[in-house]
């Protein structure tokens, strides 16, 4: 599958990791969704993509919840209205929390865990249902190749830190699915990948000092910084292009392994 031509939508895409995806995939030609809850954002970067000559592809913003059936269907219905179709989902939305399991202030509120799996496991499937059954009934290209869907975990699925049981069990259950998907939908020519970020220059790290973010770079084995959001997006292109990457997770790290706290 290529860029060029294809439709795809972005969750999370107004900033971090999905802004940098909707970004590379218009300059390769591709049609995309971006949808968030951050309107203001969401409407800001379609409109500067919009205006830019020459990058080839269209683009537009729709809020959506991806905890919203409703919002996540008005985002398919656009692509298919709009665009033609949808060949692509990219999963970028998503929520972080630091809180012990029995704190100063006593135990984890649920409703904190509760949110965290909302938006970052459940959100996720929600794109994935819906977004599959629309492309399950596209024309398969020349290698029977109906669609991708890619996933955003973290290394904290496989080694969380101390306050951060909501958010290593909302990534590890995106790690579990990732081969069952893969296998129930390849009849349908629809790929499902995972890449599981390290410590990467997003907002979540935004309002941290200076010297705070640069030891959080050197915790990395090489290269010792922050990822750049454009390193996930280019391996989040690779995964369309390349039809053998399918069922996997991708730790895209530095060799990084999080120490307990």
């Amino acid at each position: 599958m290529q860029l060029n031509n294809h439709t795809f939508i972005v969750s999370g895409g107004s900033s971090g990791l999905g802004a940098a995806c909707v970004r590379r995939l218009v300059s390769g030609g591709a049609n995309v969704v971006i949808g968030d809850v951050n309107t203001p954002a969401g409407e800001a970067l379609a409109t500067e993509l919009g205006e830019r000559a020459g990058l080839g592809g269209r683009v537009c913003f729709v809020r959506m919840d991806v905890t919203s059936e409703s919002e996540v269907e008005a985002v398919m219905a656009t692509a298919v209205t709009q665009f033609g179709g949808l060949h692509g989902v990219i999963n970028c939305a998503g929520v972080a929390i630091a809180q012990k399991v029995m704190g100063r202030d006593g135990p984890h509120n649920l409703d904190d865990f509760a949110r965290v799996i909302a938006v970052n496991l459940t959100g996720s499937f929600n794109l994935i249902r819906l977004a599959a059954a629309v492309m399950s009934q596209a024309e398969p290209n020349a290698q029977g190749e109906r669609g991708v869907i890619i996933n955003t975990a973290s290394v904290a699925a496989f080694d969380g830190q101390i306050g951060q049981a909501a958010y290593a069990a909302s990534k590890g259950g995106i790690v579990g699915m990732t081969l069952p998907l893969a296998r129930e939908l390849a009849r349908y020519g629809i790929r499902v990948m995972t890449i599981a970020p390290g410590i990467f220059d997003t907002p979540m790290l935004t309002g941290l000092p200076e010297p705070a973010r640069i030891s959080l770079g050197q915790q990395v084995p090489f290269p010792s910084r922050l990822g750049h959001p454009d390193e996930y997006a280019m391996l989040a292109q690779q995964i369309i292009e390349n039809s053998m990457l399918n069922g996997e997770v991708i730790r895209l790290d530095g060799a990084l392994r999080m120490a307990a706290k």
